[in-house]
């Protein structure tokens, strides 16, 4: 009974820490830009730069640029790459998304290189964009006939309603607003790396003010709720499975004894990146915590291949992740995904630990 207790107690550690930490100034801005790219972006031009039938020398290498401008851990970035999906982008595109964002943002690189130093943060972003490519590819390929259909409704919609011009992404009114949503996500992470909580929750709060006043004086009141609409439907489908993931990660790390970890983990062997890898999948690890929590384990003796291995998988993916990406992906995307990342955050570790490191 006490065993159970004390699991209880560390899951809900875990989910207390998440919801003060996490919820108000990522999550919340995170469904409503979702929301608002449904809303607001024309499908027809996300089509034309990120769709299915969009070159993959053209969205592949945009998707992964603009990746590295989100500050997102692997939870929060999931609206923002489904809000893309639900508005045309190719499959292959949001789990670019999903992949690089957590796992290589420019402000998770910059805090890795004041902890690791400037080489194994050049080593991350190459391993990160090897992996996006494989990414892209592998689910482009898995799910070419779910693109193929889209391909032939665009056409069949193109040849109906048939038009010289390329369209236009979006209004500038419209812009302006998913600019100040974008930055109520962004500002909390980058302007207050350290110090209180507070202070993230009062940039936060001043974004969501403006974005709100804006969109109150600027938007019809007809778009604001169809936005509010599609930012619920992220919510209620999303929310409740991180929750549930993130109390399973705090029993997990309870269980999983630190001296195993210790032993395992030495070298730079196939089998020790193997295990970083599933140690980083199944944990949660926030945006910029997994560069300190890498550096304790490297001078506890972790080999820098499996410790890049952790730097990309631990904030790329997660238990909580896996199961909203299988909610609001489908499973099928989900049980193609999680072994790719696996599969390729093993190989890169091995090899950048035995030949780069």
């Amino acid at each position: 009974m006490e065993l159970v207790t004390d699991l209880f107690l560390s899951g809900w550690a875990s989910l207390e820490y998440y919801i003060m930490e996490h919820t108000l100034t990522c999550l919340v801005p995170a469904f409503f830009l979702a929301g608002a790219m449904v809303t607001f972006l024309n499908r027809e031009a996300i089509l034309d730069l990120l769709g299915a039938q969009a070159s993959i020398w053209k969205s592949f290498p945009l998707a992964a640029i603009a990746s590295f401008l989100v500050a997102a851990c692997s939870c929060t970035v999931i609206p923002v790459a489904a809000g893309l999906y639900y508005a045309g982008a190719g499959v292959g595109v949001a789990f670019i998304i999903l992949w690089v964002a957590p796992a290589a943002n420019i402000l998770a690189l910059v805090y890795t290189g004041t902890i690791l130093g400037a080489e194994i943060v050049t080593v991350r972003i190459a391993a990160a964009l090897i992996m996006a490519v494989f990414v892209g590819l592998v689910m482009k390929s898995a799910f070419a006939g779910e693109e193929q259909k889209m391909r032939e409704q665009i056409n069949s919609a193109t040849d109906s309603n048939p038009s010289s011009s390329r369209p236009s992404i979006i209004t500038l009114t419209n812009f302006v607003l998913i600019i100040l949503v974008l930055l109520s996500l962004l500002a909390p992470n980058y302007l207050v790396m350290e110090g209180p909580y507070l202070h993230k929750v009062l940039i936060f709060g001043t974004g969501a003010i403006l974005a709100a006043g804006y969109a109150w004086l600027m938007i019809e009141w007809s778009q604001i709720k169809l936005w509010l609409n599609e930012t619920w439907w992220f919510v209620k489908i999303i929310f409740p499975l991180l929750l549930g993931g993130v109390f399973l990660v705090g029993i997990i790390e309870a269980i999983l004894p630190e001296a195993w970890v210790q032993q395992w983990l030495g070298g730079n062997a196939l089998s020790a990146s193997f295990l970083a890898t599933l140690i980083g999948a199944f944990s949660y690890f926030a945006t910029m915590t997994e560069a300190p929590f890498v550096d304790t384990l490297i001078n506890m003796g972790m080999g820098y291949g499996p410790a890049l291995t952790l730097l990309l998988v631990g904030p790329g993916i997660s238990l909580p992740n896996w199961l909203a990406i299988a909610r609001i992906f489908g499973i099928k995307k989900a049980l193609v995904y999680i072994p790719t990342i696996i599969i390729l955050g093993t190989l890169v570790g091995w090899l950048f630990g035995n030949f780069i490191l």
